[in-house]
């Protein structure tokens, strides 16, 4: 009750835009949205960008990713890249919200997530937890469907480098048994559609990695949700 009233009275107080810093305005005005958000052509599956009516993008046909769907609010560029950057590694979680409203605005997301029986952050390891303080990618899904969001189920088991770092090929053998699903809650996954949620998505070796994870595990389907996708 408290927390709906702390909610409730900042969505009634003036905020500042933080791309073009507009006041009085929302937390990303309508102008920055329309200027840096337009809706793009992206492969399915990976969310990388394709040309006009291209569905699927090379790599997905020749080798089709664990996903049956991948959307992406933005390219990870200016200005987002360095909100998410702020939000991620920067000690700035209250800026969820309104990265949440920028990927509930995508099309074809609000269906996405009225769909699936589970929302599922995709999880840290226990030391970069504990380093950074929180996951931004639950904070995200628990913005995005805060009754639907597990945060449980997925286990992140294996610490991997910064993916960053790596190359393709580094990152796909780092990420081998990094993911597991909770044994007490295994059942969940079996015939579910589900939701993976994360803030970025460069190679999507990360994603596809815990995908298979659940994919294996007998989901029905599942969508990978990402705030920025680098083109």
């Amino acid at each position: 009750m408290f927390s709906a009233w702390i909610k409730g009275l900042q969505d009634a107080l003036p905020s500042q835009c933080m791309v073009c810093h507009a006041w009085p305005s929302q937390s990303i005005c309508e102008a920055c949205v329309n200027r840096f958000a337009q809706p793009k052509e992206r492969c399915q599956t990976c969310a990388l960008s394709v040309p006009p009516g291209v569905l699927q993008c090379g790599q997905c046909i020749k080798n089709p990713p664990p996903l049956d769907r991948c959307l992406a609010a933005v390219p990870y560029d200016y200005p987002w890249s360095d909100l998410i950057i702020g939000y991620k590694f920067h000690q700035h979680p209250g800026r969820a919200g309104a990265l949440a409203l920028l990927l509930r605005s995508t099309p074809w997301v609000e269906p996405a997530l009225e769909a699936a029986d589970l929302v599922l952050p995709m999880p840290l390891s226990l030391p970069r937890l504990q380093t950074r303080g929180y996951n931004q990618a639950l904070l995200l899904a628990r913005q995005l469907a805060p009754g639907k969001t597990d945060h449980r189920l997925l286990l992140r088991i294996k610490d991997t480098p910064p993916q960053s770092t790596l190359s393709r090929a580094e990152r796909l053998d780092g990420l081998r048994h990094a993911f597991a699903l909770d044994p007490m809650r295994y059942s969940l996954v079996k015939d579910a559609r589900l939701v993976l949620v994360d803030d970025v998505m460069t190679s999507g070796a990360t994603l596809f990695a815990a995908a298979s994870v659940l994919r294996a595990a007998g989901a029905a389907h599942i969508t990978g949700l990402v705030i920025a996708r680098t083109e």
